[in-house]
């Protein structure tokens, strides 16, 4: 990028051209069938203008299949772009092929076909599908991007754009910055909006980091966003304000300074700075936001638009529609809020249509979750037009939060045999009124499998309270980066509530949040406090850990090593408490790295423990005996889910009533209470 300055800071801008490869996020597959398919999707960013793409396609087919015959097709959004025959070699191959970037979109699906034919001997191949028909897509397989990058306009959604592109995290050109040593307004705020800018991150391994302004990494960075009182902004930003702009309001204000690309997010007061951040922390205001300073007062909307959890999930917008003999399949992905899990009773009810050309005794529709089949049905010449199909997902089946649900047809012809082509095409549709019924329950595991749902509500934050160090090091700036950038991921609304301190809040507060502790006990007296509740406690100088029946641990090595523990809160059972702790800042970080990135927690299944020394060798361990955070029902939901003892104690009840009048009556009848009531009388 060229950049012309002309006296302190105007300055022109011109395109500057830029590389940037874009792995797929699938891991190696391996494919089998006669008719294979495998989707990948990429993105591009609204501010490229591309030159060229190329898709570096990374396989191998099987050694039995005919490369002379087998062949490979690429489509874009439904559009073939190209088709080869495999070399001829056994082993890994990389095929480069040209995207027309007139296809491009903004988010593309990109789909390899093809069809193996084994090879029986030199003058004969066989079409029947084997297990020996196969293709396995390598997981380096990408797609390579060569492009001009337009330059932020002075308006508040094109910064945006750029600030979360793809490019721009993975080059490290977006930071969020606060102050050295931030209020609790000031970290608060900057978490509200590093939760929403996150989200919106795809790279697998960047992060926005938020770091103090006079970090490096501020003036290495192009597109950087200040969150600060106006008092505490450094003095060449502040005199760039329209300080009349604020009366009454917070302002968010695009600046261009000294080569860099600024987003201000500023006001005289902490409410005013925490309701601006929030402004910023939804996706639909920022996008809709063409003006380079917008003032956020009191009474201005920033909540993001909610969707209430029914149960019901649309399995495709639009008609999806499969071709060609044998089995094709489609995938759709099924996400539940974070913080829930399926139940039993949840269903598929899917509608589709198929081509009247069939063998109708041997083609199907099978409905698999996870890879799993749980019903298949065979297909009907009556039925071609509009048919249907329920099925009852098996009972106690666990799945996650997030799963995947495979639609496949096995289409045959008549007549369709091993040794000739048929050039009839079958075909069906998934139709757009396909749906999953998914019953769901709260996840109540307190465990790094169900991090970080135990903070997270209804897709948001669950009255969560941060109590950061009192004086925070850049390590710690790095930690906090660390555990909100994966929040955020989750958080998909700015609705709920979350306060950070620096200092130890009162006893009521952290008895009705879910608490994050991270620092030293030096910093952090908290963590001091909690010491004797901790899985892995401090020694009596706080300057390492001591064993435990886990873990023995040396003196010297206690001194050098990370935890991170999620325990009960002792002020409420029903909240959980995450202590990220350490005796020095750095070795806190370190610990953080473990819980940055859902493919990191993953690591750590029935575990409330995770330990890292300084060589990255990490271990984790379950201490508690229950995993379930104590929860208590309203009384509506608690007659619902306990009505059939309900109904037992009612009938039990109602038998010891009507025996003891049966018994009354009988005594009465034999003169025993009369005779009693004479006695009395006497």
């Amino acid at each position: 990028m060229a950049v012309v300055i002309t006296g302190l800071m105007s300055f022109t801008m011109v395109a500057r051209a830029q590389s940037y490869t874009q792995p797929f996020q699938n891991q190696t597959t391996t494919l089998m069938g006669k008719s294979v398919q495998a989707n990948m999707y990429f993105v591009k960013m609204g501010y490229w203008r591309l030159k060229t793409a190329t898709l570096n396609l990374n396989f191998q087919l099987s050694q039995l299949s005919d490369r002379q015959t087998s062949d490979v097709t690429v489509t874009l959004n439904g559009v073939a772009v190209a088709s080869f025959r495999p070399q001829a070699t056994t082993g890994l191959q990389t095929k480069q092929l040209n995207i027309p970037t007139r296809l491009i979109a903004g988010t593309n699906n990109l789909q390899v076909r093809g069809q193996l034919l084994n090879q029986v001997d030199k003058q004969r191949v066989t079409v029947a599908p084997t297990p020996a028909n196969w293709l396995t897509i390598d997981q380096r397989s990408n797609v390579n991007f060569e492009y001009d990058i337009a330059p932020a306009e002075s308006k508040i959604n094109s910064f945006y754009e750029h600030f979360t592109g793809t490019d721009t995290i993975v080059d490290q050109q977006a930071v969020m910055a606060i102050p050295d040593q931030p209020s609790q307004a000031e970290l608060t705020a900057s978490l509200y909006a590093l939760a929403g800018q996150s989200r919106l991150i795809t790279t697998e391994d960047e992060q926005l980091p938020v770091v103090q302004l006079t970090d490096s990494k501020v003036k290495r960075a192009h597109y950087q966003m200040l969150i600060a009182r106006y008092h505490r902004l450094p003095k060449v930003v502040r005199e760039r304000i329209d300080v009349k702009k604020m009366q009454g309001g917070a302002l968010i204000q695009t600046l261009k300074l000294e080569g860099h690309q600024l987003l201000v997010v500023t006001a005289k007061t902490d409410q005013l700075l925490i309701k601006a951040a929030k402004f910023v922390a939804n996706q639909e205001l920022m996008r809709e936001t063409s003006q380079a300073a917008k003032r956020v007062t009191g009474g201005t909307p920033t909540y993001t638009s909610t969707l209430q959890y029914d149960g019901s999930y649309q399995l495709t917008p639009t008609d999806d529609q499969l071709t060609g003999t044998d089995h094709q399949e489609k995938a759709y992905f099924v996400s539940l809020p974070t913080d829930r899990t399926n139940a039993n009773g949840s269903t598929i009810h899917l509608k589709f249509r198929y081509s009247k050309n069939l063998n109708f005794k041997q083609s199907l529709v099978t409905i698999k979750v996870n890879g799993q089949p749980i019903g298949s049905r065979r297909l009907s010449v009556a039925r071609a037009d509009n048919d249907e199909l329920t099925v009852k997902l098996p009972p106690n089946k666990s799945l996650s939060n997030a799963f995947t649900i495979q639609v496949g047809f096995d289409l045959m012809l008549p007549g369709q045999d091993n040794d000739r082509a048929v050039s009839q095409t079958p075909w069906a549709t998934v139709l757009s009124g396909s749906q999953a019924f998914i019953k769901s329950q709260p996840n109540r595991d307190l465990l790094f499998d169900n991090y970080p749902s135990t903070f997270i509500k209804n897709r948001t934050f669950n009255h969560v309270v941060v109590v950061a160090p009192q004086t925070m090091a850049p390590a710690d700036f790095a930690t906090l980066t660390n555990l909100f950038n994966l929040m955020g991921n989750f958080v998909q609304q700015n609705t709920g509530t979350i306060q950070v301190y620096r200092h130890q809040p009162s006893r009521a507060v952290l008895k009705t949040s879910s608490v994050i502790a991270f620092g030293t006990p030096a910093q952090n007296n908290l963590i001091k406090q909690l010491n004797s509740q901790l899985y892995f406690q401090f020694n009596r100088q706080f300057t390492g850990f001591r064993s435990n029946e886990k873990l023995s641990l040396e003196s010297r090595y206690a001194q050098n090593v990370g935890t991170a523990q999620l325990i009960r809160s002792p002020y409420n059972a029903q909240r959980a408490l995450l202590v990220v702790t350490a005796s020095k800042p750095t070795d806190v970080y370190r610990a953080s790295t473990q819980i940055n990135l859902q493919r990191n927690v993953q690591q750590y299944r029935d575990a409330d423990a995770i330990l890292v020394d300084r060589d990255n060798h990490h271990f984790s361990y379950r201490f508690k005996k229950n995993k379930a955070l104590r929860q208590t029902m309203p009384v509506p939901r608690l007659i619902q889910t306990h009505s059939q003892l309900l109904l037992f104690l009612a009938a039990g009840l109602g038998c010891f009533v009507i025996l003891g009048g049966a018994v009354i009556l009988i005594l009465r009848k034999n003169g025993f209470l009369k005779r009693e009531a004479k006695h009395d009388a006497r």
